[in-house]
């Protein structure tokens, strides 16, 4: 049995989970989220634990079953506490701010890029160098956050772009010259 699949997910803070007609509903402070539960797994509320089994032993449902139950267990943890994905921008002239519902990206290109954040994702900019992207939908930060840092990746050359927060980046040393 799956290690991961088999763990309980508990309930906190007034979060409730839903099953029916096969669409997992999570609804907590922070808003409310859904997803189809895949053919096979099944879902059962006892109280405040969660429960996620699996119908039998096939290998595909048995690969499913850690994998629903953490989409289960993120979409708990989304609506109770959210989730944030921390950027940061470096190299000179390279700055962001936030202008209504848009990020504005100045990063040595010849014309600003605007960024639309879509429903559901709030954006927050300290110091114009750093970006905080936040929401309920694990899956739907972490993306926002890649195609950001895909405006500029950081060049590992002259260490400018935008990275992660938490990345480390090692500087590599530039061509030599010739004598």
């Amino acid at each position: 049995m799956s290690r991961i699949g088999k763990k309980p997910i508990p309930l906190t803070g007034g979060t409730k989970v839903e099953l029916k007609d096969g669409i997992v509903t999570v609804t907590g402070p922070k808003g409310t989220l859904s997803r189809r539960l895949l053919d096979g797994i099944e879902l059962s509320i006892q109280g405040d634990v969660v429960h996620v089994t699996r119908a039998n032993d096939d290998k595909k449902l048995k690969s499913y079953h850690g994998l629903m139950r953490t989409l289960i267990n993120n979409m708990v943890e989304g609506v109770f506490k959210g989730f944030e994905k921390k950027l940061e921008i470096s190299g000179i002239g390279y700055r962001a701010e936030l202008q209504g519902n848009n990020l504005m990206f100045y990063l040595g290109y010849s014309h600003p890029i605007s960024f639309p954040l879509p429903q559901g994702i709030t954006a927050q900019v300290d110091k114009q160098t750093l970006i905080t992207i936040k929401g309920i939908d694990k899956e739907l930060v972490g993306e926002i956050a890649a195609k950001i840092r895909a405006l500029r990746k950081p060049d590992v050359y002259k260490n400018k772009g935008i990275k992660y927060a938490n990345e480390v980046l090692r500087k590599k040393a530039g061509k030599a010259g010739k004598k």
